[in-house]
Parts: structure tokens; sequence; C-alpha cells
């Protein structure tokens, strides 16, 4: 085995390590693309989580509830993270109460929703605003994703970020995740290599 394959190994095994939260892990920002380079307290516990350790993967980012009509889309979420982490999907979920208010003021409440109603396991991070209100601003990635296409309308708004950490896509509150139109173009990112 090279010392790059070696390097290669190592470097995934930390990425590993790392998502399980077995370890901390901080990537230093020049080797993470701009649209990832962003720090945000997970959803569990509020230790700060870089999206860096995410780079190499294709992202779906999805803004989501727990009172909204959608909400039934985790199940679905869910379904695309298991059967595609192994190849390489993340799914990152950013919960909000921009829409009519449709989430819990807690993210411990969120935190308990999302496991004990849809066995939520993919990445998820603490509510924040995905747009831009009178007082205040839209998360930092959101920000960046709603100028590359357009800012979330309503819950459960899918961006698709590529394995070079590009932005590809995105898909209204309406298209299911598990929809020809995601899962096709999930399979064609997965398929690249970087």
């Amino acid at each position: 085995m090279t010392l790059k394959n070696k390097v290669s190994h190592l470097n995934h095994l930390i990425m590993l390590l790392a998502t399980a939260g077995l370890i901390g892990v901080r990537v230093a920002s020049a080797s993470c693309p701009e649209l990832l380079n962003h720090e945000f307290p997970k959803l569990q516990d509020d230790t700060p989580q870089n999206l860096c350790m995410y780079k190499n993967s294709v992202v779906l980012v999805v803004n989501t509830a727990s009172f909204c009509g959608f909400t039934k889309q985790y199940e679905g979420l869910e379904n695309l993270y298991k059967k595609y982490k192994t190849k390489g999907l993340v799914i990152l979920g950013f919960p909000s109460g921009n829409f009519r208010n449709q989430e819990y003021s807690s993210n411990k409440k969120i935190a308990e929703f999302c496991k004990n109603t849809y066995g939520v396991k993919f990445p998820m991070f603490a509510k924040s605003n995905v747009i831009d209100t009178g007082d205040t601003l839209a998360n930092p990635l959101f920000k960046k994703l709603s100028a590359l296409a357009e800012p979330p309308r309503w819950n459960f708004h899918k961006y698709l970020i590529s394995r070079e950490g590009a932005f590809h896509k995105s898909f209204s509150s309406f298209t299911s995740p598990t929809s020809k139109s995601v899962v096709r173009e999930i399979e064609i990112l997965l398929k690249s290599q970087r």
C-alpha cells in the first residue's frame, strides 16, 4: 500500500470516528470547500461540529420542523440515509421555526421527537433560522445556499451538494426525499469519485 493510500485510509477512519461522535476533529479550513466551511452546534448536546468533516461526501441539506404537514419526510430522509450512507451520502438536518413556528423551542425536545418518532440517525443541528427575518439572519450555510439557488419557502426544502462541495440542485418541500428525481441526482453524484 502506498503512502498516499495509507494517508487516505487514515483520513477516512478519522472522519468515520468523528461522524460517530467518538472523537472531536477540527478540519483545516484550507482543505475544506467554502460551502461546507461552517461550524454548528449538534442538536443533541450543542457540541460544535464543523461541516468540513463531510467533505468528499454527497450532502443533502434539509430544513426541518416537527409540526409540519411535511414532517413525515423524516421517514424518507432516514431511509435514504440508511440506503446510501455507506456509499458516501450524508443528510444534514437543520430544525427551524421560520415557517409558522412549526418547531419546538427546545433543542432537547426536537432531538427527542426526531429519535422517538422517526428514529432519525442522520446528523441534526441545533435550531436556527434558515431565512432572514426582520431581526435575525439565516444561518451562514442557508445564506449561501439561498444565494446559489433559492431560499426555502417552507419546511423540508432540500439542497444537494456534490462530493467537491459545490451546490448541485435544490428540491422544494413538495418533492419527497425518496422521489425518483431526488434519488436519481443522488445516485449520479455518488458515482462521481473525487
